[in-house]
């Protein structure tokens, strides 16, 4: 009786959802629910938190994770603070998540203070991905994805010292800032610093090294530490306070190619042609390759970053198993490679168009 009765209401229901029109129809054989389908299909709320918008590196991420959040019925919500640094427009960002109820936050932070709005975020069950550069420390986020920042500047360090071949190094290292500390600025020039067979006496902040001293092929000096906040102009202007120290360096590494382009532009304006080292990849940083501006480029792959990121996340709300990291990390390596125009014996490296495949800006 009880199934007769059941089959009875079936059929008055799709009598009336067909009376109704054929719209109806569709919403009636949806099974209803604003994520349209299953539960598995359901729009899933992503944030992505993003250190600035000024920066094509990050600018990429944004391309990228949208372009996945269409493919997993994403609802992605994007911020960006002001510029390096500004971590209040970043905690407002996390806060904001929590309040529309979303699943995950991807973020590239803009340092430690928005690690308690990460903590709160997790407490109400959102999953964190760091993306690029780890939290300080790494377990803020669920899970970090990136290059490995460390042997980004390796390579290029590595790639300096072959390129020296026993010339003196007078080396100015531009990194990000001075007044925080931010593991991809420690880590980026710390790598550098190993690559070329320099200590960096330190494994938590910038300068500490012996300011003279031998490296893996010969004598260096570090002629200075100066902030560039990772944008042209910083890079410009640390570029002339280097050189008014110092007039013969011959060996630049830059935090990232902003950067880079920056201290080129101080260096032509001197009338100095200087071995530049830089890191990101872009598709215009490979063209400065080409051209001589960068002596080499570490590339990394910040849309593949984010559109992971996001991927991840729809899968975890679906009822997917979590991230997991890349064996022998803490973190899941994104990868990176050493670009160069003409090979340098001793080094895997990768020719410009070659990396030009993969490139992102």
């Amino acid at each position: 009786m009880h199934v007769l009765k059941s089959k009875v209401r079936a059929v008055a229901l799709i009598g009336a959802c067909l009376a109704l029109g054929a719209g109806a129809l569709a919403a009636c054989s949806s099974g209803g629910g604003s994520g349209g389908g299953s539960g598995s299909n359901k729009k899933v709320g992503v944030a992505l938190v993003l250190k600035t918008l000024s920066n094509p590196y990050f600018v990429s991420m944004e391309k990228d994770a949208k372009a996945q959040a269409a493919k997993d019925n994403v609802k992605l919500t994007v911020a960006a603070g002001k510029q390096d640094g500004d971590t209040q427009t970043q905690i407002t960002a996390i806060d904001n998540a929590v309040s529309r109820g979303d699943k995950g936050i991807l973020i590239t932070t803009n340092g430690d203070a928005i690690n308690a709005a990460l903590n709160r975020a997790k407490k109400a069950g959102l999953f964190v991905i760091a993306l690029d550069t780890a939290l300080n420390p790494p377990s803020t986020a669920d899970i970090t994805y990136a290059t490995d920042n460390f042997q980004a500047g390796k390579l290029i360090g590595q790639g300096a010292a072959a390129k020296l071949n026993g010339q003196k190094a007078v080396i100015a290292m531009l990194d990000l800032f001075n007044n925080q500390v931010v593991s991809v600025d420690i880590q980026r020039d710390h790598g550098f610093l190993t690559g070329m067979g320099i200590n960096p006496n330190s494994t938590t902040v910038n300068g500490k090294e012996a300011s003279s001293g031998s490296y893996s092929k010969g004598q260096y000096q570090v002629v200075c530490h100066q902030p560039t906040n990772g944008a042209v102009d910083g890079g410009r202007q640390a570029m002339e306070n280097c050189l008014s120290k110092n007039s013969g360096i011959n060996v630049v590494y830059s935090i990232n190619e902003p950067a880079g382009e920056g201290a080129s532009a101080a260096l032509k304006a001197a009338g100095k042609t200087v071995q530049i080292y830089s890191i990101d990849g872009s598709c215009d940083g490979l063209k400065n390759v080409t051209s001589g501006v960068f002596t080499a480029d570490s590339a990394q792959y910040p849309g593949k970053m984010a559109a992971l990121g996001v991927s991840s996340i729809a899968k975890l709300a679906r009822g997917g198993a979590k991230p997991s990291v890349t064996s022998g990390k803490d973190f899941f390596d994104t990868g990176t490679a050493l670009v160069t125009k003409a090979a340098i014996p001793g080094l895997q490296t990768q020719t410009v168009d070659e990396a030009n495949k993969a490139c992102w800006g």
